[in-house]
């Protein structure tokens, strides 16, 4: 027998009559139960009434759907349109709360309304429908969860029956070229040998209108027809594609009070009078008026009209055009913060804008160093006698960006700043700098940038030895004292980034990449001269509501021989810390702590190495060997060295390779996720050779919580017991009072073995706590 497809939709129209029957027939039987004599005093009504309502909405504590699969339908989908539903917590975050009160603020307690599970029955049943099983029946029991209580179960047992398969499936269309066969097959989703999912089928509808428009046929016409065997329970789908014509834009007009004129706004969307009327284009005009902040509303609007022409009109509300933000707070060890933001979206007209921000720091540290529930900062880092006060003046971050979009085009973006900079750590540097970059930026696709970078800055480091033998890999006396000179980093750079994810924040479909090229040379300016190139892909591939996740990272830096040749140094092989790439932690291979994979050195306290049993000269003229040295304490004990006495410090490696894989799934409650996870990397101290260095593989698991700010992430990573010879260093100070670098050979650093008992478990596992996803 056959059916066209609007008459198979049209029995949703038996299904809405049936709702309509039992919704009155419900009415009828609620009415006879809750009437009263007319003789019953107002307080017998009210009783009466409470009564009634418990009896007729009682409390639902569960919802349990028996006979439900997994491969014909998406159970969790299906419950969330039902209307009956479970009592609980509010959010996984409030369920202490929940366990001493039931509240509304914390607890939504449902009661069961009768008229709704009578709808519910008819909701799976439509549900069902749509996805290809007509011969679905549900039945309901509703049991008493506690004696003597108002507190029921409700149970939805459903026979699903056997589904209408797709025998074949047919799309007509003019010729190849208006869609090929790869679109066809991107686009549609219902496929022959499988259930008539008439959800797929409207969804494969709009994906080929979204294909013809973006070809520039947007007034393209999809129909479809579905012949239906009900004996043999299969249905033949022809889809007819009927592109009409090309569209052109022929004019755009904007409409709304503004201070703004129409051409700003003209400047900003991509659809220009002429051109092909593009999907596309009508998606990056919008989001480029949202983007500019000028506007509170912006809309455009398709007026109808039955031919190639187009009249675009576009309404707009303007917003302000000025923001400031102001903040305030304390730490206990940065004392009193402040910061301030100031953006002008229309600097001098053509909507350039302007954005200042300073962020003041350490402020009254002088006063509050070392009172109250500040820390002393000084005597924590050993300088309890510092009278300078270096570390306790401000620090500050300021800069000054200019902004012009639509640059010569509306996929264009130039960019000019200034900044400035003055950071501190106690004890160990000061950091001084300033300077000014320019950007040039072309949207080559929708969420494509490649962007064109040039940085400048001027730098000085103020620090100890111990500073710049880890951060930069000088220990030699001389070659520090020229590194704490003033020095300019300053590359160009070439970025680009593509994204066709499918969410922001939780992506579960799609992949994004980047790559960048870094150059510095005496053509840029910099006296730290170096080649440098990294990149990164992300793959994300769903399997219901399942996640597969895949992620790779590289990258490869050298300095080059003539680095700091303009200052006379003839510093060769130096990169800045800042240029050196580091693995490990939340967001790399996590069963490593931050940065702790790779290139490292080791540094210790003189006075362990004395009470281990090497004397103050046998430091100072690099003799002790911590490995072998051994002492005794006032108790008799031996004294050594072990790993745990140690500070492991990454100094960063010159070439980097990084993969990860990881699978998620729903775990226990909505909201809530688990995922597995393998992390590999490889850190290598030689451009030549990205193998050579340190490596890891290491496993893990963890939970999300998808949360409206992100999904809050706690991951645990495996790290196995690996050894690792590292460089010991440590600082002396001399008779004169000169502090200097000594050092003591390597020792075999194997963290995870220090400790006993459940310390030495323990220290096989990382813990990461953060906000989004690992990539």
């Amino acid at each position: 027998m056959g059916r066209p497809g609007n008459a198979l939709r049209a029995h949703f129209r038996l299904v809405l009559a049936l709702s309509a029957l039992l919704y009155a027939r419900e009415l009828s039987a609620q009415a006879a139960t809750t009437s009263r004599p007319p003789d019953q005093s107002s307080k017998q009504v009210e009783l009466s009434r409470k009564a009634a309502d418990e009896r007729t909405h009682p409390v639902v504590d569960e919802v349990k759907y028996i006979g439900p699969t997994k491969k014909a339908i998406d159970v969790g989908d299906m419950e969330g349109g039902q209307a009956t539903k479970a009592s609980g917590c509010r959010s996984m975050l409030l369920r202490p709360f929940c366990l001493l009160t039931k509240s509304h603020l914390v607890y939504d307690t449902r009661t069961l309304d009768h008229i709704e599970l009578a709808r519910d029955v008819v909701r799976i049943k439509v549900y069902y429908y749509k996805r290809g099983y007509r011969e679905t029946e549900v039945d309901t029991t509703v049991t008493q969860a506690r004696a003597h209580s108002n507190h029921v179960r409700v149970t939805f047992k459903i026979t699903e029956g056997l589904p209408l398969m797709v025998d074949s499936l047919v799309v007509l269309r003019p010729s190849d070229t208006v869609l090929t066969d790869k679109e066809v097959g991107h686009a549609v989703l219902l496929h022959a040998g499988h259930p008539l999912n008439l959800v797929d089928l409207d969804t494969s509808h709009v994906r080929l209108r979204d294909v013809l428009w973006n070809k520039g046929y947007a007034d393209a016409i999809i129909s479809d027809t579905i012949q239906v065997h009900d004996s043999a329970r299969t249905a033949e789908v022809t889809i007819k594609v009927d592109p009409r014509w090309v569209a052109t834009v022929e004019s755009v007009t904007v409409h709304g009070d503004s201070i703004l004129p129409p051409t700003i706004v003209k400047k900003m969307i991509t659809l220009k009078p002429g051109n092909i009327y593009k999907r596309d284009n009508v998606i990056e005009s919008q989001q480029a008026l949202y983007s500019s902040n000028l506007f509170r509303r912006a809309t455009i609007v398709l007026p109808p009209r039955g031919d190639s022409a187009k009249l675009i009109d576009i309404n707009v509300d303007e917003a302000r055009l000025h923001a400031v933000r102001l903040s305030a707070g304390f730490n206990t060890v940065d004392f009193v913060q402040t910061e301030g933001k100031y953006t002008d979206y229309n600097f001098f007209g053509n909507a350039r804008r302007l954005d200042l921000h300073l962020v003041l720091s350490n402020l009254l540290a002088p006063a509050l160093n070392g009172t109250g529930i500040f820390r002393d900062v000084l005597a924590d880092n050993g300088l309890p006698g510092d009278s300078s006060g270096a570390y306790l003046k401000p620090t500050f971050q300021a800069s000054i960006d200019v902004t012009q979009r639509w640059f010569g085009d509306p996929r264009n973006t130039v960019g000019l700043g200034l900044f400035a900079h003055r950071t501190s750590a106690p004890g160990i540097y000061i950091d001084n700098g300033y300077g000014a970059s320019f950007s040039f930026t072309r949207n080559v696709a929708p969420r494509t940038p490649l962007s064109l970078v040039y940085r400048y800055e001027l730098t000085q480091v103020q620090a100890g030895d111990v500073y710049f033998c880890v951060n930069y890999g000088v220990c030699e006396q001389t070659t520090i004292g020229l590194l704490r000179n003033r020095n300019a980093l300053s590359p160009v750079s070439l970025d680009y980034y593509i994204d066709r994810t499918n969410d922001e924040f939780n992506p579960s479909d799609g992949y994004a990449a980047r790559a960048d090229l870094e150059h510095a040379s005496k053509y840029t300016l910099s006296d730290f001269r170096y080649n440098r190139a990294s990149g990164e892909a992300s793959i994300f591939r769903a399997f219901g509501k399942s996640v597969l996740a895949g992620h790779l990272r590289g990258g490869w830096v050298r300095a080059m021989s003539s680095s700091s040749t303009t200052s006379g140094t003839g510093l060769s092989d130096i990169l800045h810390p800042r240029k050196r790439f580091y693995a490990g932690g939340a967001n790399s291979v996590r069963g490593y702590g931050e940065n702790q994979l790779g290139p490292r050195i080791l540094t210790i306290d003189p006075a362990k190495l004395i009470a281990a049993g090497c004397t103050t000269a046998m430091i100072s003229d690099g003799t002790c060997v911590p490995s072998t040295t051994h002492g005794m304490d006032s108790r008799g004990h031996d004294v050594t060295i072990s790993s745990s006495d140690f500070n492991s410090l990454p100094t960063g490696g010159t070439s980097l390779l990084e993969g990860s894989i990881e699978y998620r799934f729903p775990f226990v409650m909505k909201n809530l996720q688990a995922a597995v996870f393998l992390d590999a990397g490889y850190v290598g101290a030689g451009g030549s050779d990205v193998t050579k260095g340190k490596a890891a593989v290491t496993p893990g698991f963890g939970v999300r919580y998808l949360s409206p700010v992100g999904p809050i992430r706690v991951d645990l990573g495996f790290r196995p017991s690996v050894s690792d010879e590292l460089a010991v260093i440590t600082e002396v100070v001399d008779p004169d009072g000169t502090r200097r670098l000594v050092q003591l050979g390597k020792f075999d650093y194997n963290p995870v073995e220090s400790g006993s008992g459940i310390s030495k478990v323990l220290n096989h596992f990382a813990l990461h706590l953060s906000i989004g996803q690992a990539f």
